[in-house]
Formats: structure tokens, sequence, C-alpha cells
């Protein structure tokens, strides 16, 4: 009986201790990370206030505070608190690539979840909901997508407003006129001088680019939403230990109404003085994903 129970004490002491370990062991993700000590952070440049460069030069945003959270979780589960960070900045053509070979470990940025992206990356649960609307000058008309019939309308290449402005313009036989750029401020740039009359996006980023203008009274953000876009951190696809750490995390946060603060911090009026409250399908969303132990 003694015997057996010190085996059983054993057992229990190797559960406790030898947890960090074996996730570490059970992960492709964990493994190359914990081999290297370097976690990749793939995050954007100017999606505020998700993911943008701060005046010191370094990435900042909801996102990144919240891929920091994960970050921290991760070197408790590797061994290894003294872990770097290295940032790796992607745009929307190049984040799917590189997370799908490898390069980065998490995209930290305005990242949407669909269908078609999960056949080669995964995500985390949703942070944030958003969509497509157009922003223009104000007094150039434009307040639906209708309006910009015979007119030109930036897109960024590879984004899910791309889809959905080409999408409805064909639904309803619409001449629009397209600029297809590599990021946002790109995009922007093209309404600021005239080359284009509207500028497509999630409309959280077009009210960042507008908060970012040298007249922000000039532009406005017009018009139905033309997309429901679920925002998530993007990780690699067939590793559910990795996946599992960073939905454990964000659910905690989400339980105890700390992602909240961490969302008032950059949206109430934050930083970007983008005063834009979480919405009560965003607070409901967090509900039900703060899963229980």
């Amino acid at each position: 009986m003694i015997r057996k129970l010190t085996l059983i004490g054993a057992a229990l002491a190797f559960v406790v201790t030898g947890t960090a370990p074996l996730l570490a062991q059970g992960s492709p993700v964990l493994k190359r990370i914990k081999e290297r000590g370097v976690v990749n952070m793939g995050h954007r440049e100017s999606s505020v206030p998700f993911s943008y460069l701060g005046s010191d030069g370094k990435p900042q945003g909801y996102s990144v505070d919240l891929c920091h959270k994960i970050i921290d979780e991760i070197k408790k589960v590797v061994g290894k608190a003294d872990l770097k960070i290295n940032y790796v900045p992607v745009t929307s053509q190049t984040r799917i690539a590189l997370m799908a070979n490898g390069t980065i470990d998490l995209e930290c940025g305005s990242t949407t979840n669909n269908l078609t992206r999960q056949k080669q990356v995964d995500y985390l649960p949703v942070t944030f909901i958003t969509g497509t609307k157009i922003a223009s000058k104000k007094g150039s008309g434009i307040t639906e997508i209708e309006d910009l019939d015979g007119k030109t309308v930036a897109l960024s290449l590879g984004t899910t407003n791309e889809k959905a402005i080409k999408r409805v313009a064909k639904a309803k036989g619409l001449n629009i006129k397209t600029i297809m750029v590599k990021d946002h401020p790109q995009g922007w740039l093209t309404v600021e001088t005239g080359r284009a009359d509207a500028y497509a996006s999630d409309d959280v980023l077009l009210y960042g680019l507008i908060s970012k203008s040298k007249d922000p009274s000039k532009f406005q953000v017009t018009g139905r939403f033309l997309s429901y876009d679920p925002y998530g951190i993007m990780v690699p696809r067939n590793d559910s230990t990795y996946r599992r750490i960073g939905t454990v995390v964000l659910a905690d946060l989400m339980r105890s109404g700390e992602i909240l603060k961490i969302y008032d911090k950059w949206f109430n009026p934050g930083p970007t003085k983008i005063d834009m409250p979480a919405s009560a399908t965003l607070v409901k969303a967090f509900e039900i994903q703060a899963l229980p132990h």
C-alpha cells in the first residue's frame, strides 16, 4: 500500500511539474520556439489602433497587447522567462504566407477569420467585430456603395474588403473603377490626393486613418456594412496544443473583464483619439467565448 501511494504521489508530482515540458514536446510550434529562444510576432505597421508603429518605432496597439499576454504564457510553458520577441512586419498580402511557412508564430494585427483562410492558417477566439464601409471626403456625395457608380475606389489587395466591394458591385451592376494598393496608408493617400474618390476598408480602420490625417474634419465614414468581419489573432494550423494556450489566455481575459480594460485603453478614446466604445455585439461575443475551466 505504501509503495502504491508513493507511486501515485510521484505520478501527481510529474503531472504538476512536467506539464510544461510535455506541452512543448507535443507541439511543433512550441518546440521550435523553445529551441531558438525566440517567438516571432507578426504585426502590422499601420492598422490603427490594433497594430501600428509608435513614436519609438515599436509595434503597439490593442492586438499587440493581447499577443504580449499570450507570449507571457508561452514563456511559462516552454520554461524560458528570457524568451525574446522578434517583431516581423507583415502586410495583407504577406501575412497568410508567412504564417503558413512558419516564419511567424502568431500574427497580431487586424485579420478577419474566414473559412477560406482556415485552409492555410488557424485563429484564436474573436477579439473584435467590424465590417466593410466607405471613407470619402465630405461633400463628395458618397453615402453608400451605389454612389460609387462611375467613380474610383481604392482597395487593399488580398483583403475581405476587396472581395466585398467587388461582390456587391457585380450584384448591383455598378461600374466602379478600382485602384489596388498594398496597405492602408497607400490607400488613404489616394483619397487625400484625389486619385480615388473613396477608400473601402473595415470601419474602425477608416476611423483610425481619419484620426491620423492632417484635417480629420474633411473626411467621413458612411454607408451600411457591406460585410461583417470578425478579427482573430492568427496562429499556425495543425497544432491544437499551441492554439489552446492562446485560447485559454483570451478566455481568461474575457471572463475577468480585463479584455475590456485593454480595449478601453485603445478605443475610449485612447492614444489614437478613436472614441469607439465596445459594441453590445462584441461584449456578448466576449461573454460567449469566456469558456470555463
